[in-house]
């Protein structure tokens, strides 16, 4: 996705200030203008409930679609869904309208990292600390086949506590898009953080062109200034191909060394983030980050008497409406795939009143193990109702249809959807 640039509180773009005070579901106030770009803009929010801060990405349909960015979002979406870590900007909930679609961000209230460096660069220490958070994300990123491919200071936020956090995922790669010969083909990056590997058009590693671009932004976090820098973009390219640089006087022996293996042009022979996790400059008052535990809940389907495996904690957020990418870019209203309710119902008596509410509208019952399929009289229109365990109390219930039609639509809204949202402790999480 194209970077969004900072608000400097001067002017806004047009069309933003109807936004302001604006309530969206019921649940969030949008509140003053942070940054905006050629397809998104970012709020500062607050949740009505609770009102905590959050940040609001909001984007348009329309400019999604003409730009073919589709893709992208989505990929953001499910990449985001999937990295929980203190050093990663985290994503709530994902909201949609007829016309917009809007990210739900952790608040990062101390702003860009770029603004601080502008107002002069960092001491060493400083830099270590900031680069070591930085590792220990990315580090984390990989080991989850994600490369983010765009790190840079405008791409890094810092919290309350002035802790880093990388957000922008929008370029983002994943493990699934390696070409056969085991490498990366798209061109993408900023210019003056893009790996050398990348410009030579030969395919490249994710995780290598990672490393590249963090020894920029270290090198930026303690000159000042950029390694490699030319107004003439061949000129810089030329420069980052032979990757000959020079570090400020004031840089350590070590750091200077440290930043020589990182900024290899060669990326085979380039550190690695093992080898950078183990050297003495990188360790120097490291403390290992740990990151949330992924409690694993064991999931059956009753359907078949089988076990289907695992889900871990961050799977089941991904039930909820926030995560629900199939209705994303549809204006469908009578579409009902994914509906999904959470409830505490035994899932013999959930099967009782599903069976009982189709005999009241005489459609034909067909039942396996914990799955019902209901039909219109004349096979105009079926409903799937499935039901799983998440755990020894919990039940999900998820709903699918096919050529529903406005008739079936009705019986779904005025008889099955009431029916279980009714249900004990209900949670209705799908969002159409």
């Amino acid at each position: 996705m194209p970077e969004i640039q900072a608000n400097n509180g001067n002017s806004l773009p047009y069309g933003s200030e109807e936004e302001l005070g604006r309530k969206l579901f019921k649940k969030y106030e949008l509140g003053k203008l942070l940054g905006y770009g050629a397809f998104a803009k970012v709020y500062h929010a607050r949740e009505l409930s609770t009102s905590q801060s959050v940040a609001i990405k909001a984007m348009g349909k329309q400019r999604i679609l003409r730009g073919n960015l589709t893709s992208h979002v989505k990929r953001e979406i499910s990449i985001l869904r999937r990295l929980r870590h203190p050093h990663i900007v985290r994503l709530d909930e994902v909201l949609a309208t007829k016309n917009k679609i809007y990210f739900v961000l952790e608040f990062a209230k101390g702003g860009e990292l770029f603004a601080k460096i502008a107002k002069g660069r960092f001491s060493e220490e400083l830099s270590r600390k900031y680069f070591q958070q930085l590792i220990s994300a990315v580090d984390y990123c990989h080991s989850r086949g994600v490369f983010h491919r765009d790190l840079k200071p405008e791409n890094l936020l810092l919290d309350e506590n002035w802790d880093l956090k990388i957000t922008d995922f929008g370029l983002s790669a994943v493990s699934d898009e390696v070409q056969p010969d085991g490498l990366l083909h798209t061109l993408c990056g900023t210019p003056a953080y893009v790996a050398p590997e990348i410009l030579a058009k030969k395919g490249y590693e994710g995780a290598k062109v990672d490393i590249w671009s963090c020894g920029i932004i270290l090198y930026v976090l303690n000159a000042g200034y950029l390694p490699f820098n030319d107004l003439n973009l061949m000129a810089m390219y030329r420069k980052i191909y032979k990757g000959i640089f020079r570090c400020p006087k004031w840089t350590s022996p070590e750091l200077k060394r440290f930043l020589t293996r990182i900024l290899d042009p060669n990326p085979s022979t380039r550190i690695t983030i093992h080898e950078i996790l183990d050297d003495p400059w990188f360790q120097k008052g490291y403390k290992e980050i740990k990151y949330p535990i992924e409690n694993e809940i064991e999931l059956k389907n009753f359907g078949q008497g089988e076990e289907k495996g695992f889900l871990n904690a961050f799977d089941i957020i991904s039930f909820s409406s926030g995560f629900d990418l199939s209705g994303l870019f549809s204006n469908n209203g009578n579409r009902i795939d994914g509906e999904k309710v959470i409830s505490k119902e035994p899932p013999e008596k959930i099967i009782e009143k599903i069976e009982a509410a189709a005999k009241e509208e005489g459609l034909v019952v067909a039942k396996k193990g914990f799955g019902v399929m209901l039909q219109g009289q004349n096979g105009n229109f079926t409903l799937m109702i499935e039901i799983n365990r998440l755990t020894e109390e919990l039940m999900m219930v998820e709903v699918k249809s096919s050529g529903l039609g406005p008739l079936g639509f009705d019986i779904w809204t005025e008889k099955f959807k009431p029916l279980l949202d009714s249900l004990p402790e209900a949670r209705h999480i799908a969002g159409n």
